[in-house]
């Protein structure tokens, strides 16, 4: 067993105890794969059948259009699930491509043994759908983020939609960026030189400073 495994951090894991934690995986079944960078995690029409849970590395949430052009709807961390969405739908055909940005060990467990009440009628199997239920109204939550963001019309007012959340989130007008230039770009659906451009007339006109993903709102 992977030593990520005797003390989970995951919010599907949340309120309850490592013996807890443990006993609700023997209940649901589970296996964990690694995957070094660039890897592809399931593919967009791919049919989603399970929920993965990220012990260590990123996993990013990619959508395509027919020309190529790629947009980075989500970039998910150590401890975040992926997948749910899709799997507890009528439909389980995934919209999006996931693929690994960083290298990933990934704890996968069967969605519909999940979200089913077990023959023992286990509480710590209660404690996992409960908080299946909130983690999915959360990444309802920063998908609505995603939208605000985009569907500004220049790429400066998409920039201060993107920090004004950031600074919410962390509290602060000084912010440290979880995303790279390359990153951003895809996340804000605009071209990377143009970002670049209008990032330094931001900066000239006194809205923003910035060092690399470091970041200071004036």
């Amino acid at each position: 067993m992977s030593d990520f495994l005797h003390n989970l951090h995951s919010p599907l894991f949340s309120g309850m105890t490592p013996e807890e934690q443990q006993a609700a995986l023997h209940c649901i079944g589970y296996h964990i794969g690694a995957f070094p960078k660039g890897s592809i995690i399931a593919l967009e029409n791919d049919n989603i059948k399970q929920v993965g849970i990220l012990l260590s590395g990123a996993v990013d949430m990619i959508k395509e259009d027919i020309w190529g052009n790629r947009s980075l709807l989500m970039r998910i961390y150590k401890d975040d699930l992926f997948g749910e969405t899709f799997a507890c739908g009528t439909d389980s055909q995934s919209v999006v491509t996931f693929t690994v940005s960083q290298d990933a060990e990934i704890l996968f467990l069967p969605f519909c043994k999940t979200m089913c009440n077990c023959a023992n009628n286990c509480g710590h199997h209660h404690k996992v759908i409960e908080n299946m239920v909130r983690v999915i109204a959360d990444k309802t939550r920063e998908l609505l983020r995603k939208v605000e963001v985009v569907s500004k019309r220049t790429i400066r007012e998409r920039v201060l939609a993107y920090l004004s959340i950031q600074s919410q989130l962390q509290k602060s007008r000084y912010l440290e960026l979880p995303l790279g230039r390359l990153e951003l770009a895809d996340y804000l659906c605009v071209d990377r030189s143009a970002l670049t451009r209008e990032l330094a007339k931001m900066k000239e006109d006194g809205l923003i400073d910035y060092d690399r993903n470091c970041f200071r709102l004036l």
